[in-house]
Formats: structure tokens, sequence, C-alpha cells
């Protein structure tokens, strides 16, 4: 029978209801069917209303159209006796209030000066069974569909309430289940299977007689396949496994009372004590005795985010270690292994590494080293023969040269030797020759060296060469989705996965689904959850629940944690069933705030609730992080030197910390014994650019504006003063290039802009030209050097970096903000240690990292 779908958004504090700070916001409907919707649609924070009651007039009409359609159905009604008054009164004191004499509500039972919720619907008694349309018998505790508008799917709820109102009207309260499609996931609910359903944290009151029919919505283990969960789920209806949460788009594991309201009746809940996968003591315990915890980072650039989060969790007493490290730029492998010795790093493509990996098992399995594979048992001299396709008996013996393998050095997928021929090769040196001589040799054609190929796979398992599913405990990566850059004019948005620029995000979670980590953090620009309405970020978030890894989605700006620097991220959390899901750490410090946030994803953002009084640390500016570097000129060609001077501010007292009195700094090895500023050189500027910045005043604000011939306008666009004759350089090229008048249809100040010492800085790039940045350094005639950059986006003194002086840049600027990786990196041990709190975020420990007042360098001290 026809029913209009009908919605009370009131919410009590009670632990039969939740609260209104924590009930996600809900999508309105602009049809006029749908204005008097009694259910959620439980769709993506952005599009929400703000969870205020009905105006009275549409809760009016809803009546009446409720009445209208139900008028030729049999009754729906409460069938049995009532709650005794007493017991409801105890189970449900906030639906029975009372006045006092200040005329305030209150019951017996709400604390003396808590003003109860205003909105709360008041009951005359309640029930624990009802008759929908005289024919369906629902007791508390069932599952059911609920009438949703026309054309959509039903709505499905679990039944915890059952109470006739003061106004005589019968109702239900309903806590309500989310299908994939009705999450942030939305678009990609392809991923997740239709069976399945997530449990809400919504839970509003409705007219009984929206009811339409019981479900049988069975709980199964989130730790099991989709063939094992379907399988428990044997006739019922739907499964759920986790709960999803709007704030910071949250999957997680079940509450542990999940099923404890209202479940006196035969429920169709399942009963396994342990079913959701909760985290067990005892394999934590295992876990926290592990000596290390191994990291594979992905995408690594130079190291920012294994620095960050190293030291972050070391400051936690988790000793969390980069053991493998991928990225496709040698340059940034030199560096990161530089800094990072104890690191296995791989200058090669995340898919090779991904078929190495799984060719690698092979190999363990062959040798019996794990399980599964079939064992090699032959052992042969390891020789290669020239010319092995004769026939023997034509072979001269005397002219064949026998190349002996001396030893395996490394191994690789692709095509080392650049013969098209894409597969698994050893890297091999040969007895009697040297290193120079090392050759990359296909496995397939060394099959008569299996004693040399089994000793180095038996080593390479031993030491860890490569991981095996289950060695690691945290991936983390930023996947390069450079189709949804700003900069590309030919980006896909009906289907971003089939632009090749963004297929590093399944390749990523290709890795995750291989290997299952106990955690994965990604990380990527917010265009992911920006550009084609977010596609790539949902498509992230559902990889992960389709994996059953309990997911989170933040935004978080670099400047919060003390930077000068906004530069606002995703940042993805991921985290097996038998962890506790890391939270975002909240902002330590004010920051001044740069553009919006994307509309859907704003909840996303990584803040302090609003009105809540929060003293942060003061906002960083530019002066904070460099103002105490030695001065340089345009054409530094020094990579080390003195600093020469005192760290001005705690900042850089801080930055300028010797490696091993970084806080969370684990020595690997023999620590260098001096203590030298590297890389504080700039990008020499050609002729014709230096005498350009030789003439930009040293001033707050100084541009190219400010060179003779340029005139603004009102309009704040500029264009040529008509009463100065264009000035010339000595190479004939003008003083104002034309580029920098026309940049931003004319509108732009950045070309050749100043930075100022206290001002931040949007976004720290991986470009150092001038043409269309203010990246000048306030008093020196040049740009900010690569060691500034690097201060500004976190960088400690100590980590050197290699490379060309570009490729440096390159470096510093694709990095993840080093203080935000240590934040995340101290929440990560939180969970690890099972410490992590249920809410999204927490607060860092105060003065974080600083924990102790910092003392000045030892090189301060030597050059006073």
């Amino acid at each position: 029978m026809p029913r209009a779908k009908r919605r009370s958004s009131s919410a009590s504090k009670d632990d039969a209801l939740v609260s209104s700070e924590k009930r996600p916001k809900i999508e309105e409907k602009k049809e006029e069917d749908e204005e008097v919707s009694a259910v959620p649609d439980l769709v993506s924070p952005a599009k929400s209303s703000d969870g205020k009651s009905e105006k009275p007039k549409m809760r009016a009409k809803a009546k009446e159209k409720v009445k209208d359609e139900v008028e030729d159905a049999e009754e729906s009604r409460f069938v049995g006796d009532p709650v005794p008054a007493e017991e409801a009164r105890q189970r449900w004191p906030l639906r029975y209030l009372q006045k006092n004499k200040a005329g305030k509500t209150e019951s017996l039972e709400t604390p003396k000066g808590v003003e109860p919720p205003k909105e709360l619907m008041q009951a005359k008694r309640h029930f624990t069974e009802a008759l929908v349309d005289g024919r369906v018998l629902f007791k508390l505790g069932d599952d059911g569909y609920v009438q949703a508008g026309e054309g959509e799917d039903s709505y499905i709820c679990r039944v915890v309430e059952m109470f006739e109102g003061v106004d005589g009207t019968s109702y239900f309260s309903a806590q309500w289940f989310y299908r994939a499609k009705d999450t942030i996931i939305q678009a990609c609910s392809n991923l997740i299977d239709d069976k399945r359903v997530f449990l809400s944290e919504i839970r509003d009151d409705n007219p009984l007689d929206c009811l339409l029919q019981k479900l049988k919505i069975v709980r199964v283990p989130l730790d099991a396949d989709v063939s094992e969960k379907q399988a428990k789920l044997g006739d019922g209806d739907y499964y759920y496994d986790m709960s999803y949460l709007v704030p910071y788009s949250t999957y997680q594991n079940l509450p542990p009372d999940a099923e404890a309201d209202g479940n006196e009746s035969d429920s169709t809940i399942s009963s396994e004590s342990d079913v959701n996968g909760a985290v067990n003591e005892e394999s934590q315990s295992q876990n926290n005795k592990r000596s290390e915890m191994r990291m594979l980072d992905l995408y690594s650039g130079c190291g920012a985010m294994s620095t960050g989060l190293c030291l972050g969790a070391n400051m936690a007493d988790v000793n969390l270690v980069t053991r493998w490290a991928v990225d496709l730029n040698q340059y940034a492998c030199q560096s990161l292994k530089l800094n990072h010795p104890e690191t296995e790093v791989r200058n090669e493509s995340a898919e090779d590494f991904l078929q190495l990996l799984k060719e690698w098992e092979k190999l363990c399995q062959s040798y019996s080293l794990v399980g599964g594979g079939e064992s090699q048992q032959k052992e042969e001299p390891a020789v290669i023969e020239e010319d092995d396709e004769e026939e023997e008996d034509d072979v001269d013996v005397d002219n064949v040269e026998i190349f002996e393998v001396e030893q395996i050095l490394s191994i690789c997928y692709g095509d080392p030797k650049e013969l098209k021929k894409p597969g698994v090769y050893l890297k091999i040196r040969w007895k009697g020759y040297g290193p120079e001589e090392d050759t990359w040799e296909p496995i397939e054609g060394l099959s008569d060296c299996h004693d040399k190929i089994k000793e180095f796979v038996v080593d390479g398992f031993k030491s860890k060469l490569l991981p095996l599913p289950g060695d690691v405990d945290v991936i983390t990566g930023g996947p390069p989705c450079q189709g949804i850059s700003g900069f590309n004019r030919f980006r896909n948005k009906d289907k971003p996965l089939e632009d090749e620029k963004n297929k590093q995000l399944v390749v990523y979670m290709d890795i995750v689904e291989y290997l299952k980590p106990r955690f994965a953090l990604m990380e990527n620009v917010v265009d992911i959850v920006k550009f084609a309405k977010g596609f790539l970020g949902r498509y992230a978030l559902g990889r992960l629940v389709s994996m059953n890894y309990q997911a989170r989605v933040g935004l978080m700006v670099a400047g919060s944690y003390g930077l000068p620097q906004f530069r606002r991220r995703m940042f993805m959390w991921g985290a097996r069933p038998s962890e506790k899901l890391p939270q975002y750490p909240l902002p330590t410090h004010n920051v001044v705030t740069r553009g919006v946030s994307p509309l859907e994803f704003e909840s996303n953002t990584v803040v302090h609730d609003e009105g809540l009084k929060v003293e942060l640390e003061k906002e960083l500016y530019l002066g904070d992080a460099i103002s105490d570097l030695p001065p340089v000129p345009n054409d530094e060609t020094r990579d080390e030197m003195p600093y020469g001077g005192k760290p001005k501010t705690e900042f850089q007292k801080f930055i300028s910390l010797k490696k091993t009195d970084m806080p969370g700094f684990v020595a690997s090895g023999k620590e260098a014994s001096d203590h030298l500023l590297y890389d504080h050189r700039p990008l020499k500027l050609n002729d014709d650019d230096y005498q350009r910045v030789c003439q930009i005043p040293k001033k707050k604000g100084a541009n190219f504006r400010d060179l003779k011939g340029v005139r603004v306008k009102a309009d704040n666009h500029v264009e040529w003063d008509p009463d100065v004759e264009r000035v010339y350089l000595p190479s004939g090229k003008p003083l104002v290039p034309d580029y920098a008048m026309t940049f931003v249809d004319g509108r732009s100040q950045k070309p050749f802009g100043r930075l100022w010492w206290d001002e931040t800085v949007p976004t720290v790039v991986t470009r150092a030209e001038p043409h269309n940045q203010a990246i000048l350094h306030p008093l020196q005639d040049r740009v900010l050097t690569i060691r500034e950059n690097a201060r500004l986006q976190g960088f400690p003194d100590y980590y050197k970096l290699l490379g060309p002086i570009k490729e440096r840049y390159i470096q510093v600027g694709n990095a993840v903000a080093v203080p935000v990786a240590r934040a995340l990196g101290y929440s990560l041990a939180m969970s690890c240690k099972g410490n992590a709190g249920g809410e999204p975020v927490f607060s860092l420990p105060p003065k974080f990292p600083n924990l102790q007042p910092v003392t000045s360098p030892s090189v301060v001290q030597e050059n006073e």
C-alpha cells in the first residue's frame, strides 16, 4: 500500500537516541512529495540539511497526506501490554519530561542544570510489539523496509523504540542502515556487494504506518571475503559488518553494543561474540612486542612522509622503520637512501614493483620458504656459455668463453636491457670481472644457476629484501593523479580512471590489496575529492572498504601544525579489522586561511569544533622560518656551509637540531659528527632575470608592477605607461616581459614578486623560476634557496638532498609537509598501542612536537 515517507528530526541524548551533534546531516529533496520526508537519504555531508525540525506547516501537510493514503488500509497499531510506566521512564527518561518550578522541562533522571533537547518528542507510553497493516508483526530490534520517495529504493532501518506520543499518534524510532550508494562512496558503490549495508548512528522518530515489511539483516565478521559473508547470510536479506559515520566519512568496526538496544525479542541479528573482527588483545600484544613496525613508502619522493611518520611514531615509543621505498625519480631515491640508510630503496615504477612482489612470492614458494608453489630441487654449477644455441658437437671448445656467476646482486621486474621483453631480471656479478661489468640477465636465461638463485632468494627472504603478504605493517604513499591537475586542459571528467595519468591510484590500491598491511595512509591533493564530483576519492574509499579496511578521510592544512605555509592536502586512513582506526590530530597552530574546502567534503576538514575555545600556538610567518639563515648570492655554489649565527625563533631552534637531538630520531648507523647547513643555495637566475630581480624594490608587496613603464589601472589590471619609454636590458630584451603583463589577464601580482617576513606562503612549488610566482627573498636579489623551501615544508636541517639543483627543488615541492606527517605518525602509534579513541580526531600533547624546551644546536654555540 502506498505511503508518504515522513521524517521527524528530533533527537535525544540518552542511550536510545544520538545527540543532534552526532547526527549526519541529511540531503534535502526538492520534489514536493519528498518535502515531507521522514527518513534520511543518507548521503555525504556536503548536500545536507541542518538537521533542524520540520516546519509546522510541512509537518501538517505530511500528516494529512499519510492520512489520505492509508484511509483504505488496515490500521497499524501497537499490540500487547504497554511497558510498565516505571520501567519505561527508566529506559527512556527523556521521553517523560515534566515542568519544574522555573518552568523548564526536566525528568527525574536529567542531571541538575542540564537542559534536555527541546525537540524531543514526548511519549504517553511505550510498547514492544506492533502490527503493521494489520498483518506484519514487528518487535523491538526487528529490521524492516520503510517507505521512500517515488522511484527510490525503500529505506532500511532497525526498530529501536515504539511509543504512543502525547498527541495520540503511534511512533517508532528507527536506527538507519546505509546502502553503499547512500554513503560518501556514491558512484563507486559497484565496488561493494549489493547485499552489504552499513549501520548508521542516525536515529529518529517516524509514524508507525511508514513501516512496510520485515527484513532479516545478519551481522557477519568484517575480516572475511564476500563469499564467506554471503554464506553466513543464508536466507537473510542483507548483511552488515561495519558502521558508517558521516564525520570524516568514517567506515569502522561496529560498536560492541550494536545489537543491544531493545533486543529482548527474537531479533534476526547474529549473536557472534567477536563477529566484527574487533581488536584482539592477544594479537595486539604480539604486534606490540615486535621490535619494529615495518613501513613501505610508495611514490616516496625524497622521503618526507617516511621521515615525519617515523619521527612521530617513535615519539610515542613505537619503533616505526621505513623498510622499503619505491619511486621513479632516481634523484629522490638517492636522497631518501642517504637519509634512511636502513631502507631498501627501489627506483622503479609501482606497477613493476607489484609484479616483482608476485614473482618474488613464487620464488620463495619454490624454495619452500613460504607455503604454496612447487619446490626447486635442481642445483647445478652457475655458468653460462656463449653461443649456447649451437649443437654441442659443432662447438670449438677452445673458442667458447665461459661466464661464471659469482654473485646475484639484485632483482627487478621490467626491461632493464631494453629488449622489449619485460620480466624478472637478476643483476649478476661475473666471476673475474668488476662492478663495471655487472649486467641484468633474465631469470629464465640462468636455468643452470639454481644454487646461486636459491642462495639469493633464501638470503633475501631472511633479510626481507622484498615484502611478502603479511610482512608490511604500514603502507603509505601519494599516488600521482596528474589527470586531475588544473593545468591539464584535457582532463577526463566523465571517466577519470580511464585517464592513464590517474592509473597510479589503482596500482596503489592493488598493492594494498596484495600485501594486506595493518594500516594504510594515502596522501593526495585536494582535487582528488573535488574533480569529477570527487570520483577518485570515492573510488579510493570504495576500494579500501571492499577490502574490509576501516577507513576515513580528512583534509589537513600544513600551517595548522606549525609551518608558515597553507598547503591543504587529503589524507585517507585505512586499518584492518583487528586494529583501531587512526584518528586525525587536531591543529596545534593558528593559520592564515586561504581558499575554501571542497563543498561536498567540507566537514572532512580537520578543525576544532566551532564555538569551542581552544588556545592554539601563534601562526608562523616566513621570518619565523628563515630569518636566521646566512645570506647567499644568486650564484652560490656551495652545498654545505656553516650556520654562522644563532636561531632567532623556537621554530628555528627546533628545525636546526642535530639529527641525534631530534625528538623521535632512532639511530640506524654512524651519524655525522659535524653540523653543517645543507642545500642553502638558490637556482641561479639567467642574466636577464637577475637584472630584473635587482630592480624589484625590497619592500612588502613588491613585484614587476614596481618596474619602470608599468601602470596599474583602477580595476587592478596593468597596462603600459604611455608616458614612459619602454626599458630594455643589455641583452636587448625588455625589462618588463610581455608574459608578466598578460599573466592572469593582467591582474596577477605574482611575477617577480617578493615575499615578506610577515607573510605565509600558499604552497611550496616544484619550480623556482620567478616568472609567475612570488618566490623572491625579502632582502636578497635571488629566489628562495632549496633549504629555505625545505624549511617551509618542515624538513629538518640535517636532511640533505642529492641531484641537480632543479631536481632538489622538485623533491622539496612534491614532498608531504613533515610536521603533518609527524603528527599523523604519532596518531598511528596511538592506534598501534591500542590507545586511539573512538572519535575521528584527537588533541596532540601540548607543545607537540617540542615536548621539552629546545636548546640551541651546538653549532650555534660554537659560532657565538
